[in-house]
């Protein structure tokens, strides 16, 4: 055997090896995109939003869970899970009743829908998110400050719908007690 089989095996090796995990990171690449997507739509959705639904895709395939009140929020967690991309939804959600109650009791209790507590830099971190993902507010440049449950909105939108869109977002957000809406239209 010359010096350079051995060589070139061990390149084979690693390039196969290589090309066989890429597309198991793609397609978990792709399912995580997925999931921030439908996550976006059932946190601002009017219909489901108050409620723990949890999402997780594998293989293009979502799975839903946790409570809701009624079989209609419940079918609408489905529908809002069929985004492109995904080729089956598997809904577990369960319809509880008490669904309604068990989220007034932990509102009382300064918790979110999921339990956690309720805290300015949790607030903060939630206004963030939600309008990082919202493709309405792309280009923008927004600052969210919270002080005492009160979100402060700093920096530029493309239009006045944007500027709207930004306080809508934090106002639907758990724990917020009122938006200052300080952004400037830029017209980018």
């Amino acid at each position: 055997m010359s010096p350079g089989i051995p060589r070139t095996l061990l390149v084979a090796l690693v390039v196969t090896a290589t090309s066989l995990s890429l597309p198991a990171v793609a397609q978990a690449q792709a399912d995580d995109d997925l999931e921030d997507r439908i996550e976006y739509r059932l946190d601002t959705s009017t219909v489901v939003d108050k409620y723990d639904v949890k999402v997780s895709v594998k293989g293009g395939v979502a799975t839903l869970s946790g409570d809701v009140a009624t079989e209609a929020q419940k079918a609408d967690a489905a529908r809002l899970a069929q985004v492109t991309g995904i080729t089956a939804v598997e809904n577990q959600i369960t319809v509880k009743k008490d669904a309604d109650q068990t989220l007034a009791d932990r509102t009382k209790k300064g918790l979110n829908k999921s339990g956690e507590a309720i805290t300015d830099a949790w607030i903060t971190t939630k206004v963030k998110w939600r309008i990082v993902q919202d493709d309405d507010l792309d280009g923008s440049d927004i600052s969210v400050d919270t002080k005492d449950h009160v979100v402060t909105l700093t920096g530029s939108v493309k239009n006045a719908a944007g500027k709207a869109r930004a306080s809508s977002l934090a106002k639907r957000t758990d724990g917020v007690k009122d938006v200052v809406n300080q952004l400037t239209i830029s017209g980018m």
